[in-house]
């Protein structure tokens, strides 16, 4: 597996666990009402967000690299 390979896989697995984060958060705060949940579900999905942009960035910048 090259490095670019890697580094996207990388990004992937980051962004999905962010969305899971950020959704696990939004869900505890609705249950239990507590403010710290909310605010790590948005601080997730802000970094699912940044990770998502700056792949398709890496993808752009990298487009002549092989993945091999």
């Amino acid at each position: 597996m090259s490095l670019k390979a890697f580094h996207l896989v990388f990004v992937v697995v980051v962004t999905l666990i962010s969305l899971g984060v950020g959704a696990w958060g939004v869900r505890v705060q609705q249950l239990d009402g507590q403010g710290w949940p909310l605010q790590l579900g948005i601080a997730a999905f802000v970094l699912a967000a940044v990770t998502a942009v700056y792949g398709v960035w890496f993808l752009k910048k990298l487009k002549n690299v092989s993945y091999v």
